[in-house]
């Protein structure tokens, strides 16, 4: 059976897309959930901060002598507690694009963790793709807000 990553992965950009179509086309909140930006900023942070959490799993399977071994932990903690305070203090424009320098840079780690045969080509494509859709819709949303 094929694994239900590269769907659900797909699947996970599909919020950020309807949240950017929703902003363009005016609507500005939803009901029972808030604002569209807030909604989108939420979604943000918790997609964010669990790429993160899997680059600390990733971690935790790697030869104490493996480089990225120290690296993904301070990396992982560093973005999540950036992004979250960025959440906290920011205009929800502002955070938008936080949030489309903090997928760059995850997608960075990423590069870095599939040259290092860390994380496979074909994770690392799907995730390349899925980023390029998570970015064009925050700065499309970003844009209009």
């Amino acid at each position: 059976m094929k694994k239900p990553s590269p769907y659900l992965t797909f699947a996970g950009a599909i919020p950020f897309v309807v949240c950017a179509i929703l902003i363009t086309i005016g609507i500005d909140a939803v009901i029972a959930l808030g604002t569209t930006a807030e909604i989108l900023s939420a979604y943000g942070l918790v997609i964010v901060s669990f790429m993160a959490g899997a680059h600390w799993g990733n971690h935790l399977s790697l030869a104490d002598s493996n480089p990225w071994a120290l690296k993904l932990p301070i990396y992982s903690n560093i973005v999540a507690i950036l992004l979250w305070l960025g959440f906290l203090s920011l205009s929800k424009e502002g955070f938008l694009w936080l949030l489309v320098v903090g997928f760059l840079v995850l997608l960075m780690i990423d590069y870095s963790l599939n040259q290092a045969n860390i994380i496979s080509a074909q994770y690392f494509k799907v995730r390349k793709y899925v980023t390029l859709i998570v970015i064009i819709s925050l700065i499309v949303a970003a844009i209009q807000l």
